[in-house]
Order: structure tokens, then sequence, then C-alpha cells
């Protein structure tokens, strides 16, 4: 499994940010080709002191192929094109495979 991890720092209207991302930038992101599952929180804490992000977003894939197809499928830059409208303090995207942690 392949995993795109999303970052966002504190935006300037965190209200905005929450309604826009739940209402309109989610279901474009559950329109990509090859999503296995996603997840978010805009719960984010820190082991010690304040967290540096407002929110975290998770989505799986079958494998770093499905991933880029999904990124550079039409429905995936919609998504990566709507994030402008929401993350005014932009977002730290990163992706790698997911091993077991176990062993």
């Amino acid at each position: 499994m392949h995993r795109l991890l999303v970052l966002y720092p504190e935006p300037a209207d965190p209200d905005h940010f929450r309604d826009y991302y739940v209402t309109k930038h989610l279901p474009l992101v559950r329109e990509m080709p090859g999503l296995l599952a996603c997840r978010c929180s805009f719960e984010v804490a820190a082991a010690k002191g304040e967290a540096p992000y407002f929110a975290v977003f998770e989505a799986d894939f079958a494998d770093a192929t499905a991933l880029a197809a999904a990124r550079s499928s039409a429905q995936g830059q919609r998504a990566a094109a709507d994030v402008v409208n929401y993350a005014t303090s932009g977002a730290v995207v990163i992706d790698y495979p997911v091993q077991d942690g176990i062993g």
C-alpha cells in the first residue's frame, strides 16, 4: 500500500477552511481513481507544545503507480488546483509506502 499525507498549517480563516474542506474539497478527492480509503482530522495535537499543523489528511492507494495515476488524472488535478480555495497557508504533501511496523 502507498499513502498520501497532507499536513495543513493554521489557515487565515479556520471556520472557512473546515466548511470548504468538508463540503467541497473532500468530495473532489473521493472522485480520484484508485483511492482505497481516506481520512482527515482537525484535532491535531503535539506530544509537547503546540501542534505545527491545523489539519491532516491521509489517502491510501494500492501502490506508488496508482497514486501517481490518481494525482495526474483529471480528478486529481482538480483536487490539487482546489487547495488554494481553503488552505491560505499552503500544505505539506508527502507520500510513502506503508510497511507493517512489526518485525
